[in-house]
């Protein structure tokens, strides 16, 4: 599991947010959780490797 110790603010309209937060819920799923895996596939689809914080390579996932 990801170490979550750093935090991100991201400014947007508040309807916008607004139908963010209900689709998630819709889903059962947090905000957050939605935002940490469009990150992991960013990073994918642009071919960055990254190691998951307080992982050993040995650990982590492939």
């Amino acid at each position: 599991m990801e170490t979550k110790t750093a935090r991100l603010t991201v400014l947007l309209d508040p309807a916008k947010k607004k139908a963010f937060e209900q689709l998630c819920a819709a889903q059962d799923l947090t905000p957050s959780q939605v935002v940490r895996q469009m990150i992991r596939d960013y990073l994918k689809q642009h071919g960055v490797a990254w190691q998951p914080s307080g992982r050993t390579a040995a650990k982590s996932r492939k």
